[in-house]
């Protein structure tokens, strides 16, 4: 009787130690530190990274960091001195600073200006731009797990009956939450094949006061589920869809189910005109923070015993719905952006925003920048990746 007794204890123990454990791989509070040699890393390829990050071969990158393992092996950040890189540029994206009279005309969306970009007023958090597309997404799968949206089926104009429709034509009535989410609206929209001016359609939604309006009034070119084109019209509507669905702006619904969960406190989301929270582009976070969101997707949408999207969502978001070649595609409003051979998971925005995540090495990287101003720059995204899979390959 006492050998039963001692070892129900003794499993009892041993159950309570692993779920300690379990819970410390969880960074909701802060990520455990550790290096490129107790990880099984080589660290030289990142040294090779920061030494051209500093002789400036990137342009303005602001923060490094990875993550192995579950743990913090690399966080660098850069001093850049955006008064003085910003001075004097205007144009179609804003005034920098000291260069015009009223630099609040453009309000959150003045991008030349160090106040709002890109870090927002001197706080901590940095722009995502489009790495807010894929987070927006996570929250369409939120919500389709906690019951507020029936499955990706449902068709798109389903949520925006508050709305005048008078414009919209037929072929969009038929499109799907699928559709929307792997960029086959079939509608028509220029934005990665213009310039920043004033034909780019994305340039024309940010200008106009109803952004969900502006969007549901283009024309379509094809069928839906027909053809990919990139369009942050159709990631805006995400934000009308998870406020139809669930009584909550979407910054709210992630407040309560995504960032509480994972103990993200600090960020910044910017609102439209119309008051909807900007799911193209607007919000902004601590790098730390960001990796929890690829610490997340690594874990199958479960934190410290919480499904808060289901491993399924979290497949077809990374699966390439959209294939372009042998290793580029696209998902859920995340990219896959494998390089040689090895399968990478990834968010883009725009000047140069990364999240990236390698599910082979168990590890996370993070990048920052700022490079808008027209410069000339190597590309950060490929000597990451690069130096991520070198020195997981020694």
């Amino acid at each position: 009787m006492k050998s039963h007794i001692i070892t129900t204890i003794l499993v009892f123990l041993l159950l309570s130690c692993n779920e300690q454990k379990e819970s410390n791989r969880f960074p909701t509070q802060a990520w455990e530190t550790s290096t490129f040699e107790n990880e099984g890393l080589n660290s030289a390829p990142f040294d090779d990274l920061l030494n051209e990050i500093e002789n400036g071969v990137y342009g303005n990158v602001d923060q490094l960091l990875l993550i192995k393992n579950g743990k913090l092996v690399f966080d660098q950040s850069f001093e850049n001195d955006y008064e003085k890189i910003s001075k004097g540029k205007s144009g179609a994206l804003g005034c920098g600073f000291a260069t015009c009279k009223d630099s609040t005309v453009f309000g959150d969306y003045n991008y030349y200006h160090p106040k709002w970009h890109p870090y927002y007023q001197n706080q901590q958090v940095h722009t995502l731009q489009s790495v807010t597309k894929s987070i927006a997404s996570i929250m369409i799968g939120v919500a389709i797990k906690e019951g507020d949206i029936s499955s990706t089926d449902v068709k798109v104009v389903d949520f925006f009956e508050d709305y005048d429709l008078s414009m919209v034509e037929e072929s969009f009535k038929t499109a799907t939450l699928e559709n929307l989410l792997t960029m086959q609206l079939g509608m028509e929209w220029h934005e990665i094949d213009r310039p920043i001016d004033s034909t780019n359609t994305t340039g024309q939604l940010e200008a106009s006061q109803n952004w969900i309006q502006f969007t549901l009034n283009q024309h379509m070119d094809t069928i839906p589920g027909t053809k990919w084109v990139y369009n942050s019209g159709a990631s805006q509507l995400m934000s009308g869809i998870i406020k139809k669905a669930t009584g909550l702006y979407i910054d709210e619904y992630a407040e309560k189910h995504l960032f509480t969960p994972l103990g993200i406190k600090n960020y910044h989301w910017k609102k439209t005109p119309a008051g909807y929270t900007d799911t193209e582009g607007g919000l902004y976070l601590e790098a730390q923070d960001l990796a929890k969101i690829g610490f997340l997707m690594l874990r199958e949408g479960k934190w410290e015993g919480q499904q808060i999207i289901s491993s399924e969502w979290v497949k077809k978001s990374v699966t390439k719905q959209v294939s372009f070649d042998k290793e580029k595609g696209y998902g859920y409003q995340w990219w896959r952006d494998d390089q040689d051979g090895i399968e990478i998971w990834a968010c883009h925005g725009f000047g140069n925003q990364y999240l990236l995540v390698f599910p082979k090495f168990e590890t996370i990287a993070v990048v920052n920048s700022w490079n808008i101003f027209d410069e000339e720059t190597e590309s950060i995204l490929k000597a990451t990746k690069s130096a991520v899979i070198q020195s997981n390959s020694q």
